[in-house]
């Protein structure tokens, strides 16, 4: 009689940690190295949570830092002088770690044309948007308020671009908080306002708005490295350009002028704007655009420490009305 093999033992053995069906065991032996075994589902433990819960408003503390060094830095160089040595230095930076950490790039002609239009949207249009417009003399409390105004609009083409829902409550909180903000520049809007200083701040509030809402919708995951890589590169071809023609180029170098271009390269380019895409890639956009609602009064309190900047009580008022706005906003 022929030998006759014997059948694999397929059966479960309860020593495994993850017993399954036989065809998903055989297709495990074909597909995973036999020393890759399957990690338990994460859980969360109140480390996580607080962790979870501390980068919003870590990140709403960066970014409003950012508005600081740009103070500190501008009169030392032109807006987009000082735009293009930013991504400068950034690219030194964020490229070597790609390169040396093998991170993986865009794939295709589509992909990477997504993450670089939300990079030019964010970093070029929004950023060159603001300095131009307080070039051209718009008060720094209009133009807070007019790129304010991106939570409400985000929430209300949030449906009918990401298919998100926001709740009466949520459009509640994102009231109080625009309320909130015009509390606390209310002070500072000035005076001889033209529609034309208007037109970049305008362009600044489209920018952050599609671009926020475009990286939700078309690079919902990609690494960090390499696509930040792509965008600052995009971003630098604009601000060069508009540096040459429109700029002399002429930079005057000072200890405050170095540490301002390093803090924004390093604390806001890198700190900010990656925890800005982890929040874009984790929360929904209501959710992320409300915590724009925070980011003038934690600019003013910084003014106010920093510069001796005046704050008066209606914008303390201000900042406890956009704090329970975003509260409100971003609440389960």
């Amino acid at each position: 009689m022929p030998h006759q093999k014997r059948p694999a033992d397929l059966s479960l053995n309860p020593r495994k940690p993850f017993p399954l069906p036989a065809s998903e065991i055989i297709l495990s032996q074909i597909i995973l190295p036999s020393s890759l075994t399957i990690p338990p589902e994460p859980t969360i433990t109140p480390r996580t949570s607080r962790r979870t819960a501390i980068i919003p408003w870590l990140f709403v503390l960066l970014w409003s830092s950012g508005f600081i060094g740009s103070k500190l830095g501008i009169p030392y160089a032109e807006p987009f002088t000082f735009l293009t040595l930013r991504y400068c230095i950034v690219l030194a930076i964020l490229i070597p770690i790609a390169l040396l950490t093998r991170a993986p790039w865009p794939k295709g002609k589509a992909q990477l044309a997504h993450v670089a239009f939300a990079g030019l949207m964010i970093h070029a249009l929004y950023l060159s948007g603001c300095v131009w417009s307080l070039r051209l003399g718009l008060p720094a409390g209009i133009l807070s308020l007019i790129v304010s105004l991106q939570p409400l609009f985000t929430a209300a083409f949030a449906g009918v671009a990401l298919g998100e829902r926001v709740l009466p409550r949520q459009w509640a909180g994102l009231a109080l908080g625009f309320l909130g903000t015009v509390l606390v520049v209310a002070h500072k809007t000035g005076s001889g306002l033209t529609f034309v200083m208007t037109l970049p701040a305008l362009a600044s509030l489209v920018g952050i708005t599609v671009g926020t809402m475009w990286q939700k919708r078309h690079c919902p995951s990609f690494d960090l490295r390499t696509s930040t890589v792509v965008q600052y590169a995009a971003s630098l071809l604009i601000t060069v350009v508009l540096a040459f023609t429109t700029e002399t180029m002429q930079i005057q170098w000072s200890g405050q002028f170095v540490f301002a271009v390093l803090w924004v390269a390093l604390v806001l380019s890198i700190g900010a704007i990656s925890l800005l895409n982890h929040l874009i890639r984790s929360g929904t956009a209501v959710n992320v655009a409300s915590l724009f609602y925070t980011v003038p009064a934690v600019t003013a309190l910084m003014a106010w420490a920093i510069f001796g900047e005046t704050l008066t009580g209606l914008s303390l008022i201000g900042m406890a009305v956009a704090v329970l706005g975003v509260w409100l906003a971003r609440a389960r």
